[in-house]
C-alpha cells in the first residue's frame, strides 16, 4: 500500500506540529524545538546548491547539484566500487567536492541559538559561514554533527554556507573502515543538511529509557546550567490522550543535567508485532513559564540478552527473522526518499521477517521512524566493514551514532563493526552514552554472550550451536548470488536450527541486488561484476523466487503437513509462530477452485475462519468445515491473515491426483476416430492418425518429426534419457490399424523400457518405466526433448508456480495454473531486461502444460505425481563472475520431464553445505515395486 501524502505534505506537518502551541500550558511558538531545511528532506524533495568537483567527471566548473545526493549520480568525480583498491588498474577516486549555498536568517533569530546540523556526508566535511570555520573537520561518512554558528550568521541578511566534502579521509583508519569496503563508495552530501533554532537555554540532549513495565528513566541534559529551572514531563497516546502521571522535577542548583523517573501503568508495550508509540512532551520551566519544549517518540520495551540463553525482549524469548539492508537505490546511491524506505520496510514485513540488520552504517533518520511505528528490531550498526576506526575518531561516531538513534525503540543491539572491523578499545563509549546499555555484538564473532558467525554450513556447530553454550545468531547467512541463497536451503537451516534452545534466529544477505546507475556509462545499470548482485530483490526492488520462499518459512503462522485427497476430513493442525500474538486474533480464508480444460478456473467456494486461542508456540486443531461437494473441486488454497487483515502466505494443494486430471483433459483432447496408417522406409516409421502424422527413428526410437494437416511441427529428438548414461538395446513395434500403434524401446540402463502409442485419434503417448536402477549422485533424471527456443511465446501451466524451482528451494511456489511469457532473464544480472519471474528452469510438481509458439500450442499432460517440468537452460553471467554453487547443472535438450532436479548453492558454499534437501539424488529400488511410470499426452493445436 503506498502512502496517501507526498513527502513535502509530511514534512510541512511535521513543521506545523513542532511549531504548535500544546493546548493551554504556555508553551509559547518561538520556544519549541524548530528545525529549517538548507537542503531538501530527502532524495526526493532536494534544493539546488552551487557545486564543483575537482577531478573526474564534469571537474573544474562551477555548476549546480541538487542536495541531499551523491555526486557521482549526477554525473560527477568517478565512480569506485570499494574492493578496488585492490586492483591497481583501477582508478581510486579521491576527488573533492565544493558546495555553496546562500540562505537568509530572519532578525528575530537574534539572540538564539543557531545550529547547523549535517545528517549524513561523505566523508571529510570542512564547513564555513560567511567565510569564517564553522568548527574542526568532521572525519566519517554516516553520522549526525553539528556546529553551533550563531556568532556566525548575519541577522536580517543572507548568508554564505561554504561546505568542502573530501572523498578520501585524512584520517586512514576512516578509509579503511568506510572505504576499503565490499559495498560501492560515493561522495557527497547525501542526507539533510539543516539549521535547529533554540533558545538561548534549551534542551541539548534527551535520554529515554522507557521499559515494557510502565517504568521510565530518563536523562536530560541542557546546554548551560538555568539556576532555578524545573522539568516537565507530559506523555501521550498516538491518538493524543494525556497518559498519567505528569513527572517533574527541579534542576539541582546549577547543574546541566537531570534525571527523572516515573511509572505509568496503563501503557502498552511496543514491539514489532504491535509497535505502539507514545509522545513526550519534555518542557522546561522558569518562574512558571515554558522556556523550552521539545517532544520524542517513544516506545516502551525492555531489551535483555541473558547469559548463555537468548534475546529477550518484554521477557519473551525472540528469533529473529532478519535481512541485511543497505541506504542503496539504483538512481540515488546513499541519498534515500520516504518512499524508498516505505517500500524497503514494507517488502521486509512482507517476507515475514521482523528484524533488519543496518550493513553497515547508521541508517537515516527517518528509516528509523518508520521501523518504531511499523514494526522492525533493528540492529545499529558503527561502520567498520573489515577495519575499524582508530582511537582518535572512532569515540566520537560512536557517540554521534548513539545520540541520533539511542530513542528509537526499533533499535535493540549495536553492532561494533562488521568482520573484522572493529576496535575493542572502543566498545568502552557505547557503554558510556547508552543509557538503555542495549547489547553490543560484534558481527561474525562469538563475543560478549552471543555467537554471530557468519555463513556457516548446516552441520556447522562442534563447540558452536550444537555443544556451544552461547546464543547462536549469524548475522549473515546463506549469501545471495544471482538466484542462489537466501532462499536455497533456508528451510533446512531454519528447521534444524530453530530446534536448539540456543538458537536466536538471523539475518539474510542481503536485501536487494546493489546496481547503481552509471551517469559514466550511457545510464547502465552495474552491480561491479558478482560484488553486489546479492539481492532477494532486483535493484528497483523486482521480487526473485526466493521472496516467496522466505515468505512461506517465515510466515508467523504455518500448517502443519497435510495430505489432502478426495477423502480428506477438512482438519488441519496449525501452529503460532508469532512471538507476541495469539493466534485468535488471526483468521484463514478457505477457497475451492474447480478447473475446465487448459486453464479455466472457477472459484466455487470461499469462507473465512476466525482461528483458535493459542499462544506463541502452540498448535491447534482447526476444523475447515468443507462443503459436501469438495472432492469435485481441483483446488484447495488456504490464506493465513494477519490481525490487521495482511496476507501471511497463501498455501494450496491438489485434491485430485494427476491421473485423475489427466483423464478429465482427455476427454476434451478427443478427436474423431480414423485408420491408422503405417509408413515403413529403411530407417524411419510414419505413423497417420486423421490430422496427424509422427515420424520415428528405426533405431533409436526417438520421435523425430510431428506434422498437422501436413504442417510440420518443430518437436523432436525425443524422448531420450537424461542423468544417467543409457544406451538403446533394442527397437520394436506392433500395429494394428484400429487399436493402436506402439513403439518399443529398451535401453541399457533407465528406462528399462519406453513405450510410444498413437491412438485412432490422433494423439500421442509416451510411457517410461520407473527407476528400478541403481545410483548414485545424481544431478537429474528422466527424459528430455528438442524444441526451437525461438518460437516459444509464453507457457500455461498447472503445477507450482509461478516462480521456478531448486531442489533446495521448493517452498514459495504455490500449486495453480500460471501463465508467463517468455523472457530471457538472468537472475541478478541482466538488469536492462530484467523480468521476473524468470521464463527458464525448473518447475515443480507439473500436471499439464502449454507451450504456446509462433506454430501454435502443444499441450502435454502427464499421469505421473510430482513431476518436474524442465523449460531450457537459463542463461548465466559471465564466467568470471560466478563463483560458489550459483549455476546448477541442466539436462541436455530443452525441455525435459524429470523425477529429480539440482539444487543451488550460494556464493560461498556449493549446495551439499547447505543440509538434506541440496545433496545429490540416488536410486536403490527393487524389481517388484510398483513404482511410477513416466506418462506423458502429447496434444497439437495449430
Amino acid at each position: 500500500m503506498r502512502p496517501t501524502t507526498t513527502v513535502s505534505r509530511i514534512v510541512l506537518v511535521f513543521l506545523f506540529l513542532i511549531l504548535t502551541i500544546y493546548n493551554t500550558d504556555g508553551v509559547k511558538a518561538q520556544t519549541a524545538y524548530k528545525r529549517v531545511y538548507l537542503s531538501g528532506t530527502d532524495a526526493a524533495n532536494t534544493v539546488d546548491w552551487e557545486f564543483k568537483v575537482s577531478d573526474g567527471a564534469r571537474s573544474g566548473e562551477w555548476s549546480t547539484i541538487p542536495v541531499p545526493s551523491n555526486w557521482e549520480l549526477h554525473g560527477f568525480g568517478t565512480y569506485n566500487y570499494g574492493l578496488e583498491y585492490n586492483d591497481p588498474n583501477e582508478e581510486y577516486g579521491k576527488e573533492i567536492g565544493s558546495y555553496r549555498h546562500r540562505f537568509e536568517v530572519p532578525l528575530d533569530w537574534k539572540g538564539k541559538v543557531i545550529n547547523l546540523v549535517f545528517d549524513g556526508s561523505m566523508t571529510d566535511t570542512r564547513v564555513k559561514i560567511n567565510g569564517k570555520s564553522a568548527g574542526a573537520i568532521h572525519q566519517g561518512a554516516f553520522y549526525r554533527f553539528s556546529y553551533d554558528v550563531s556568532n556566525l550568521i548575519k541577522y536580517g541578511s543572507k548568508n554564505l554556507l561554504e561546505v568542502e566534502v573530501a572523498k578520501n579521509s585524512e584520517n586512514e583508519s576512516v578509509n579503511k573502515a568506510e572505504r576499503k569496503a565490499d559495498f560501492w563508495i560515493f561522495g557527497g552530501i547525501f542526507r539533510p543538511v539543516f539549521l535547529e533554532i533554540l533558545p538561548a537555554v534549551h534542551i541539548k540532549r534527551l535520554a529515554v529509557d522507557a521499559r515494557h513495565d510502565g517504568s521510565l528513566h530518563t536523562q536530560v541534559s541542557l546546554n548551560k546550567s538555568l539556576r532555578g529551572a524545573r522539568l516537565r514531563l507530559k506523555l501521550y497516546t498516538a491518538e493524543g490522550a494525556p497518559v498519567l502521571p505528569v513527572l517533574e522535577k527541579d534542576f539541582n542548583n546549577s547543574s546541566k543535567q537531570i534525571s527523572l523517573e516515573g511509572d505509568f501503568e496503563t501503557i502498552k508495550s511496543w514491539n514489532p508485532e504491535q509497535p505502539n508509540l507514545y509522545t513526550a512532551v519534555y518542557e522546561l520551566i522558569y518562574k512558571e513559564e515554558v522556556m523550552f519544549s521539545k517532544t520524542e517518540t517513544i516506545g516502551f520495551r525492555t531489551v535483555e540478552l541473558r547469559d548463555k540463553d537468548g534475546f529477550y525482549i518484554n521477557e519473551k524469548r525472540v528469533i529473529f527473522k532478519g535481512v541485511n539492508r543497505h541506504s542503496f537505490y539504483p538512481n540515488t546511491g546513499r541519498a534515500l526518499s520516504e518512499a524508498n524506505h516505505l517500500e524497503d520496510i514494507r517488502l521486509m514485513k512482507a517476507m515475514n521477517m521482523n528484524a533488519v540488520r543496518m550493513s553497515h552504517y547508521g541508517p537515516d533518520e527517518r528509516f528509523l521512524q518508520l521501523c518504531d511505528s511499523l514494526g522492525l528490531f533493528v540492529l545499529d550498526e558503527l561502520t567498520g566493514w573489515q577495519n575499524g576506526y582508530d582511537t582518535i575518531v572512532g569515540p566520537k561516531l560512536i557517540k554521534e551514532l548513539v545520540l541520533k538513534d539511542e530513542n528509537h525503540p526499533s533499535v535493540i543491539i549495536w553492532d561494533h563493526g562488521n568482520e573484522g572491523g572493529w576496535n575493542f578499545a572502543n566498545e568502552k563509549f557505547f557503554h558510556q552514552y547508552d543509557i538503555q546499555k542495549r547489547p553490543i555484538i560484534y558481527p561474525w564473532l562469538a563475543r560478549k554472550g552471543v555467537d554471530t558467525r557468519h555463513y556457516p554450513e548446516y552441520n556447522f556447530g562442534i563447540n558452536r550451536l550444537e555443544q556451544g553454550d552461547l546464543p547462536f545468531m549469524p548475522t549473515e547467512f546463506l549469501h545471495g548470488l544471482y538466484d542462489g541463497g537466501h532462499g536455497a536451503g533456508l528451510d533446512d537451516f531454519w528447521s534444524a536450527y530453530k530446534r536448539n534452545p540456543a538458537f536466536s534466529g538471523g539475518f539474510l544477505w542481503s536485501f536487494t541486488d546493489e546496481a547503481v546507475v552509471r551517469r559514466d556509462l550511457n545510464d547502465s545499470l552495474d552491480a561491479d561484476g558478482n560484488h553486489a548482485p546479492d539481492g532477494i530483490l532486483g535493484p528497483y526492488r523486482e521480487k526473485e523466487g526466493s521472496f516467496y520462499t522466505i515468505k512461506e518459512i517465515w510466515s508467523p503462522i504455518q500448517i502443519e503437513p497435510v495430505v489432502i485427497t478426495p477423502q480428506f476430513d477438512g482438519s488441519i493442525y496449525v501452529t503460532n509462530e508469532y512471538l507476541f500474538t495469539n493466534l485468535k486474533e488471526c483468521s484463514l480464508e478457505v477457497q475451492l477452485k474447480r478447473m475446465t480444460g487448459f486453464g479455466n478456473e472457477e472459484m466455487v467456494y470461499k469462507a473465512s475462519i476466525q482461528l483458535p486461542e493459542a499462544l506463541p508456540g502452540e498448535t491447534r486443531k482447526v476444523q475447515l468445515n468443507l462443503p459436501d461437494d469438495f472432492a469435485e473441486s481441483h483446488l484447495l488454497s488456504l490464506t493465513a491473515k494477519s490481525p490487521g487483515g495482511d496476507e501471511l502466505y497463501t498455501w494450496s494443494w491438489a485434491i485430485q491426483d494427476a491421473v485423475q486430471v489427466s483423464a478429465q483433459l482427455a476427454a476434451g483432447l478427443a478427436a474423431e476416430v480414423s485408420v491408422l496408417k503405417l509408413e515403413e522406409g529403411d530407417e524411419k516409421l510414419e505413423v497417420r492418425a486423421g490430422a496427424m502424422q509422427y515420424r520415428f527413428d528405426q533405431k533409436t526410437g526417438m520421435l523425430d518429426a510431428v506434422f498437422k494437416n501436413g504442417q510440420q511441427i518443430a518437436l523432436s529428438g525425443g524422448a531420450y534419457p537424461v542423468g544417467i548414461e543409457s544406451q538403446v538395446k533394442a527397437v520394436d513395434w506392433d500395429f494394428n490399424s484400429t487399436d493402436a500403434f506402439h513403439l518399443k524401446v529398451n535401453y541399457t540402463e533407465y528406462p528399462s523400457m519406453l513405450i510410444w502409442t498413437v491412438t485412432p485419434d490422433g494423439r500421442l503417448k509416451l510411457e517410461a518405466e520407473g527407476l528400478y536402477q541403481g545410483a548414485k549422485n545424481i544431478d537429474f533424471i528422466g527424459l528430455s526433448f528438442k524444441y526451437p527456443e525461438e518460437q516459444v511465446k509464453a507457457i500455461k501451466w498447472m503445477g507450482q508456480g509461478p516462480y521456478r524451482v531448486w531442489k533446495n528451494r521448493l517452498k514459495g511456489a504455490e500449486l495453480g495454473v500460471w501463465k508467463k511469457e517468455y523472457n530471457n532473464t538472468v537472475t541478478g544480472s541482466s538488469f536492462e531486461s530484467l523480468v521476473y519471474p524468470e521464463f527458464k528452469g525448473y518447475h515443480g510438481k507439473m500436471y499439464w502444460a502449454e507451450l504456446q509458439t509462433t506454430e501454435g500450442k502443444i499441450r502435454v499432460v502427464t499421469e505421473t505425481p510430482d513431476l518436474y517440468l524442465r523449460l531450457y537452460t537459463p542463461a548465466l553471467p559471465p564466467e568470471k563472475d560466478v563463483t560458489g554453487g550459483v549455476a546448477p547443472p541442466f539436462p541436455e535438450g530443452d525441455l525435459s520431464f524429470l523425477y529429480d532436479i539440482p539444487a543451488i548453492g550460494t556464493k560461498f558454499k556449493s549446495a551439499d553445505n547447505l543440509g538434506p534437501s541440496s545433496q545429490q539424488g540416488s536410486i536403490s529400488n527393487r524389481r517388484e515395486d510398483e513404482l511410477d511410470k513416466i506418462i506423458l499426452w502429447f496434444d497439437f493445436e495449430l
